[in-house]
């Protein structure tokens, strides 16, 4: 965890402030749409280790939501002395001190104003040949994701497709596989499921780290994936594009995916 000064922890809470009103958080977890406490925790213990308070002599006294969205107020005892700290969401700054928190939530309330407009996919540029099928294909709910075997919020947003499977029989997913070239071993893994059937047990098998057959066929299948991803902008995965064509960057879960499926929204005409 970082430390900051009070004017350097301002000026990168405030930039988070205004990222996550631009609706830019979809990659970090869950959150869309939901109360920010019933997703994200810190128990006492957690926030003792984070803070190291033991090499100081110290002890959390209490954790509670923050002033304002995205963070925790932490109440330390050392000695007869009392501290407040704030911790983010993230875990992974810590701000001290006195904070005007106010003149902080302005700055959401600027951003929310800048939102960018809801980006949406032409579904007919889309080809599915390529794509592992994770349900019915008669289903009437397609729904597209964009994603590497290796990343870590590929798999985690496969458990939640998995869910909605198991609950659902009229939403099926179209796996675009890209790899990306942060994950080394992803472009073979793709490979392999490509050039053996494109089948889910597969996808599954990659993203568990199992053994895979050689993937030797001759295929522009990622070349073109990668290609396509840039051009409707798609620049990370996963990449959800919904069946009304509303692009949705990063995981989110599946109770929030089938609430974005069952409440379209096409888009608007110019």
């Amino acid at each position: 965890m970082k430390r900051f000064s009070y004017v350097a922890a301002f000026m990168l809470f405030a930039a988070g402030i205004l990222l996550s009103s631009a609706g830019f958080v979809h990659a970090f977890g869950p959150g869309v749409g939901s109360k920010c406490g019933d997703c994200h925790t810190l128990a006492k213990d957690e926030a003792a280790k984070l803070l190291m308070v033991e090499k100081f002599k110290a002890e959390v006294s209490e954790v509670r939501e923050g002033p304002i969205k995205g963070i925790w107020e932490v109440d330390l005892t050392q000695g007869d002395k009392k501290i407040r700290v704030y911790v983010d969401y993230g875990k992974k700054f810590l701000i001290e001190g006195a904070v005007n928190f106010s003149e902080i939530s302005k700055l959401g309330e600027i951003a929310e104003q800048q939102k960018p407009k809801q980006q949406y996919v032409d579904l007919k540029l889309i080809s599915l040949k390529d794509a592992v099928v994770i349900g019915d294909a008669k289903a009437a709910n397609k729904v597209i994701v964009f994603s590497d075997p290796d990343c870590p919020y590929c798999r985690q947003l496969d458990k939640e497709i998995k869910k909605i499977q198991d609950a659902r029989k009229d939403v099926v997913f179209y796996i675009k596989l890209l790899p990306l070239p942060m994950h080394p071993n992803a472009h073979a893994k793709s490979m392999s499921i490509l050039c053996n059937g494109k089948k889910p047990q597969l996808l599954d098998d990659a993203m568990a780290d199992k053994a895979l057959p050689k993937g030797e066929c001759k295929t522009s299948e990622l070349d073109d994936n990668t290609k396509l991803a840039g051009d409707i902008g798609i620049h990370g995965t996963p990449g959800i594009i919904l069946p009304d064509g509303r692009l949705i960057p990063g995981y989110i879960p599946s109770e929030t995916l089938l609430s974005l499926i069952d409440n379209p929204q096409p888009q608007p005409k110019p």
